[in-house]
């Protein structure tokens, strides 16, 4: 994540902004996280247009130095911490990246390793595997050539992906495919399905744009239409039952077309935390994208100090900050309210009900958005560079 907070677009469904803000009134109830996703560095060979890093990056000579990242690993352990996600962008851009891997296995930590699989991924996978890696995570974005070299702007990345994989699985290390479905790529989800079993991988993730950060950017050149969208569901669910006991599938449907929102990260501040490349602790990918809350850092500050005593942290925990209709809801305790940024960019207030949410009063528009934008003519993506951050789009007012 960035150092300083951007400026979330929007917002697009409310027709006046609502100053955004928590409501509880008293400090809620802290329990222990169990993951970390430790954002090691935002340096990546690939540009895709729906990344959900922050609209600006983080450059190299900002990063955390290892000493400090392997205090906040030790730290993350002693916390109650079970399993890290080393991440980024490109978390092998890091040559530090095998000695952190160690650092992790001697405290006790599960390792999953999130990587686009090209770059330095190649020649370093065997040592980190050396180093006591548990699984990886692999990127495709697509199941041909042509169309994931497209979508992640890199010649040759997919064939570069594919011989990745395949060492992974001969060094025994379980493997998990990561495929982000957009206008771009949906009709591939069945071959996306074949690839996975081909290259005998454990579990496959077909994860549904989510659209925050860059992706909201390119929501346009994104956003599929409704019949593909549940053709792809129905896809997943007939492979699911097929494919039982050898290939394991996540689904991640899209929040435009969802009836009740999902838990984001199992709760804001309740299961899990990232730190980003400059060290700022989050509760969630994108809380940088909500204004007002002051994220502390652990250049500053221990983790569980973080964990426990950040107001960002406690702003919008628990359940006592809802209001209604989450407040009085049946599924408060599963859905914990959906998700806060999104709220943010969509309704200017990042303590409304998520507009993902068929009680919310936005809703409505906020499918009627997804189907104005997934039936327009796409247009072409805004890749992604390092210092290339757009200015936010300019609130719908007419939605």
């Amino acid at each position: 994540m960035n150092e300083t907070s951007q400026s979330a677009p929007g917002p697009e469904l409310a027709a006046d902004v609502i100053e955004p803000g928590p409501k509880a009134a008293r400090k809620p109830p802290v329990g222990h996280p169990i993951g970390l996703l430790a954002e090691l560095t935002h340096r990546c060979p690939l540009r895709c247009p729906y990344c959900s890093n922050p609209l600006e990056l983080e450059r190299r000579d900002g990063e955390l130095d290892t000493a400090t990242w392997k205090r906040v690993l030790s730290e993350a352990a002693a916390l109650g911490v079970l399993h890290v996600h080393l991440s980024g962008g490109e978390p092998t851009a890091r040559p530090d990246l095998v000695e952190l891997t160690a650092h992790c296995a001697k405290e006790g930590l599960y390792t999953n390793l999130i990587t686009s699989g090209i770059g330095r991924a190649p020649g370093m996978i065997d040592a980190l595997f050396d180093a006591g890696l548990d699984h990886v995570q692999l990127s495709v974005q697509g199941a041909s050539a042509p169309t994931a070299d497209r979508i992640g702007g890199y010649k040759g990345g997919h064939e570069a992906k594919l011989a990745f994989a395949r060492r992974v699985v001969e060094l025994g290390l379980p493997l998990t495919l990561n495929a982000v479905i957009h206008r771009g790529n949906i009709d591939e989800v069945e071959d996306i399905l074949a690839l996975a079993v081909a290259l005998k991988a454990k579990r496959l993730e077909v994860a549904h744009t989510q659209y925050y950060g860059w992706a909201y950017v390119n929501r346009a050149a994104l956003m599929p239409a409704r019949p593909d969208v549940d053709r792809s569901i129905a896809l997943v669910e007939e492979a699911r039952k097929r494919l039982e006991g050898v290939l394991v599938i996540d689904m991640v449907i899209p929040d435009y077309y969802a009836r009740y929102p999902k838990p984001c990260t199992g709760g804001w501040g309740h299961r899990t935390l990232n730190v980003t490349p400059t060290g700022k602790v989050l509760p969630c990918h994108a809380a940088e994208s909500i204004p007002g809350l002051d994220f502390w850092s652990v250049r500053d500050r221990a983790l569980g100090d973080i964990w426990r005593e950040n107001p960002a942290f406690n702003a919008f925990r628990g359940t006592d900050w809802m209001p209604e209709p989450c407040q009085s809801c049946e599924r408060r305790d599963m859905d914990f309210g959906g998700c806060r940024c999104q709220a943010m960019a969509l309704v200017g207030d990042a303590s409304a009900t998520d507009p993902a949410c068929s009680k919310s009063p936005f809703h409505a528009r906020m499918e009627a958005l997804a189907t104005l934008e997934a039936t327009g003519a796409a247009p072409d993506y805004i890749y992604r560079t390092i210092g290339g951050a757009p200015a936010p789009r300019e609130a719908e007012a007419h939605l």
